[in-house]
């Protein structure tokens, strides 16, 4: 069962500007891990925000093809709705905490759907102890470092349990100890049936993904084995790949 369907997508910020995605086609299978590789520019992080709703429906411009999610279109549902199948988490995780504590952060989601409290409090207790978060849980997340509020703003969205989780340059932030634990709670959640879309530079991370789909210009160029496409030496350094 296919859990993303991206069908002919091309867009653009506004209706005489420039083309930011172009043509992009693409299934991702239930369960699956697939990072989305290219240099900066490349419409990585566009494409994140199609596939969490973002857009159409916030920032506009002029969408055309198919995006599927968990069986809906992302024309047709709002990004409320869209954000119980798709877990987005932003390149800033500044832009997604807003509440008093780390506890606030991860609970404010399923509070939100008027859940019982022992659920939300299942749920808070479970993402805490996934994410190693316990030690910070009455901290506010503006006193975290970097890392460490990526990892709130992931367990902000996993308080939802949505099926597919988008994450925009996870590493960024990250130290050598803070890019192993990230791994290690990818890994997790991936053998837990979670379906990972993983945008990212440091090609780290590719050890954990099954597909590569490399962006170029806002065209998709290459969707294959992470396996193969990272001895593909020759392929990295005509695209300017190789790190």
């Amino acid at each position: 069962m296919d859990a993303i369907i991206v069908d002919n997508l091309s867009y653009r910020y506004q209706p005489s500007g420039e083309q930011i995605l172009k043509n992009i086609s693409f299934n991702i299978k239930q369960g699956e891990s697939v990072a989305i590789f290219g240099l900066s520019g490349c419409g990585k992080s566009t494409l994140c925000l199609c596939l969490g709703g973002i857009i159409p429906h916030y920032l506009g411009g002029e969408l055309t093809g198919r995006v599927q999610v968990s069986g809906k279109d992302i024309k047709d549902h709002k990004v409320a709705q869209l954000a119980l199948e798709v877990g987005l988490v932003f390149q800033d995780p500044d832009t997604q905490l807003f509440l008093p504590t780390v506890e606030d952060e991860i609970a404010f989601a399923p509070e939100n759907l008027c859940l019982p409290p022992e659920e939300v409090g299942r749920r808070v207790n479970d993402i805490i102890n996934l994410l190693g978060l316990d030690d910070f849980r009455q901290r506010s997340p503006g006193q975290l470092s970097g890392g460490q509020k990526y990892l709130v703003a992931l367990g902000a969205v996993l308080a939802l349990e949505p099926g597919i989780l988008v994450l925009d340059e996870v590493m960024a932030q990250l130290d050598s100890a803070g890019k192993r634990k990230i791994k290690n709670i990818l890994f997790n959640l991936r053998c837990a049936g979670k379906t990972i879309v993983i945008v990212e530079h440091d090609q780290e991370i590719f050890s954990i993904a099954d597909r590569i789909l490399v962006l170029e210009e806002g065209a998709l160029i290459r969707d294959g084995l992470a396996s193969e496409l990272l001895a593909d030496e020759d392929f990295l350094t005509r695209h300017k790949l190789l790190f």
